[in-house]
Order: structure tokens, then sequence, then C-alpha cells
């Protein structure tokens, strides 16, 4: 496929994302290659430079953007936020990943036993469009009522960990 002469070449393609690793790392960047389907794609840094080959089996997951910024002022949604048990989307599904972290959202295309899957988050409102969950970086995955139950537990250790706050005073 050779580019007309004088056209620029369409960046249309390149779509935002945020990689995190299962070692904590968290990159920035575009990709015009991710497949679930293939064990590697490639990552254009946010800061510049090459792209990196970056392989699935290193990650935690793939966020998929609408800003690098996100609303730094906004309040996130946890949990499924009154959801209904199915969308077009699909069912409702929640992750534990092995470092705490909770995904909640809906999915169409969860099999136990298969590598990985998307997930759309139920707060459709937050800077997050979909994310790509390696399934080896979770400790729970639960869909249905069970994704329900879990989200409760997690969201209720997570109370009771914090410590009551100080009246502001107004």
């Amino acid at each position: 496929a050779r580019q007309a002469e004088g056209r620029k070449p369409e960046m249309s393609n390149a779509i935002r994302i945020v990689v995190r690793y299962l070692d904590g790392q968290v990159r920035k960047g575009t990709t015009q290659d991710f497949s679930p389907n293939r064990d590697r794609f490639h990552l254009q840094p946010l800061e510049g430079g090459g792209a990196i080959e970056v392989r699935t089996s290193h990650l935690k997951a793939v966020f998929f953007v609408q800003t690098f910024e996100g609303d730094s002022q906004r309040q996130k949604q946890r949990g499924f936020v009154e959801g209904p048990p199915e969308t077009t989307q699909g069912k409702k599904i929640a992750v534990r990943f092995t470092d705490g972290e909770l995904v909640c959202g809906y999915t169409l295309s969860y099999t136990p036993g298969r590598g990985g899957f998307f997930v759309t988050p139920a707060d459709a409102a937050g800077n997050t469009i979909r994310v790509y969950v390696l399934a080896e970086a979770a400790t729970e995955i639960k869909a249905g009522a069970a994704a329900e139950n879990l989200v409760r537990s997690v969201l209720d250790a997570l109370s009771r960990k914090k410590e009551p706050r100080p009246s502001s005073g107004t």
C-alpha cells in the first residue's frame, strides 16, 4: 500500500491508551495495531521517541481513554451506580486485580479460561472508554449477581479501612 504522492499519512487510526504493567509501570501513548488476538502490539509513547513493542504477557490491562489528562476535579463513581444487570454492552462484570484495583463494568466477551476480554466501564461519564483486561492479572473475576457481591465486599472493606475525617467546620 503505497502512500499517494504529496499526501500525509492519516493519524486518525491512532488510539489513545494507558498501558498498565504487572510490575506497576504505567505508559501512556497511542497504538494503531492493538488486537486482542495477538500477543504484542506497538505503543507510540506520549513523551515521544520511537514506538515500543508491548507484550501482553507483561500487562495487567490496557485502558482505552478519551484524553490522557482525565478530569482531576471529577469524583470517580465506584461500583455499578445502580446499573442494570445487563445492557447493550453485555452483562455486569467485576474484576479485582492482583494489586487490589477494582474495575466494574459490562462485557460481551468474557469467557473463563480465555486470555483477556473487554470491559465497558459502568461509569459511562468517565474518561475510560473501555478496558482490555488480561485475565492472568486478576485475582477475582465475577459476572452477574456475583459481580455486584464482589464490588460490595471490596467497597465495604475499603470504607472500614478509612478513618473518619474531621469536620471542615462549614
